[in-house]
């Protein structure tokens, strides 16, 4: 009876050791992630529009990395705008890498599709359909940014346009704030801001530092900035790599976006699943061990009195 018992104490004693552990390896209940690329480098600004009016759709992109499943709640993003133009809608879209929700082999209408956003958008966010809303910071009155892209988006042989020169406007942060969260698996995406603004007026979105500098956060994986518009569509160019080409100097630079990201991780379902089995076998030894128990005879327990 002793050797069972201790036994049993043991088996106790590891079960509570694999609870504690599970514990220890349990993600927080609700992690904060937070996301930058950093602070505009005045290098490059390229178009980000919806399909309007003022002409057709334009989508620039940049990457981000998500090592757990992660609600995205709120981003922001920093552009150009001409002084006194009207913010008539802004679209937030999110694509993952191709050749997921791609079709593959790609039409070979640019150089590579290798590690470009997806031929279609994996989620979105809208403040004309009410699931975010968008508010703005000026950052300064006039920001100069050395190159642009605008027009320049052709496929093959005709993609390497150089950009179109510098531009300048408004400096001004975008705050956006979704109201229905991004829900995304652990993957790496793109990030496509897009800014409707009244006729004859264009949004242009800011570079920052590739590599990534302080106070952005630096990830492994880091890919350049990819443009498209929608003669283009589904096929998507480098804005360094494939439009400034061999038309600048070399080394041909590459380009991220200024934006951020703010939301919280979501722990896995395995470490529940994991803990629960150690937890009901403790409960269960703990029984064993009162059950176990020897019975103490009345005359002992009147002599132990």
């Amino acid at each position: 009876m002793i050797r069972n018992t201790l036994a049993i104490r043991i088996g106790m004693g590891l079960v509570a050791a694999a609870a504690m552990a599970a514990l220890k390896a349990a993600p927080a209940a609700a992690d904060t992630f937070f996301f930058s690329t950093g602070n505009p480098d005045g290098k490059m600004a390229t178009a980000s529009r919806p399909d309007s009016a003022a002409g057709i759709e334009i989508e620039s992109a940049d990457d981000f990395i998500l090592n757990s499943e992660t609600h995205i709640n709120s981003a922001t993003f920093t552009g150009l705008i001409p002084s006194g133009a009207t913010i008539q809608n802004v679209d937030v879209e999110i694509y993952r890498v191709f050749p997921k929700d791609s079709m593959d082999p790609a039409n070979g209408a640019v150089t590579t599709r290798m590690n470009s956003p997806s031929d279609v958008e994996f989620a979105d966010r809208n403040v004309a359909d009410g699931n975010m809303t968008s508010t703005t910071t000026t950052l300064s009155p006039s920001f100069k940014a050395n190159n642009s892209v605008l027009n320049g988006i052709h496929p093959l042989p005709n993609e390497a346009t150089g950009g179109e020169g510098p531009v300048t406007g408004e400096e001004v942060q975008f705050n956006a704030d979704f109201t229905t969260p991004f829900d995304l698996p652990a993957d790496h995406y793109f990030f496509v801001p897009q800014v409707q603004l009244n006729d004859g007026n264009d949004f242009f979105w800011l570079s920052a530092p590739k590599p990534i500098v302080a106070p952005g956060t630096p990830f492994v994986g880091d890919l350049q900035e990819w443009i498209r518009n929608a003669d283009l569509d589904p096929n998507w160019l480098r804005v360094g790599t494939d439009i400034l080409d061999n038309l600048v100097p070399p080394p041909v630079p590459q380009f991220n976006a200024t934006f951020s990201l703010t939301g919280v991780t979501v722990p896995e379902p395995s470490t529940v699943w994991l803990l629960t089995p150690a937890l009901v076998g403790l409960g269960g030894m703990r029984w064993m061990v009162r059950r176990r128990r020897p019975a103490v005879a009345p005359e002992e327990r009147s002599s132990r009195a």
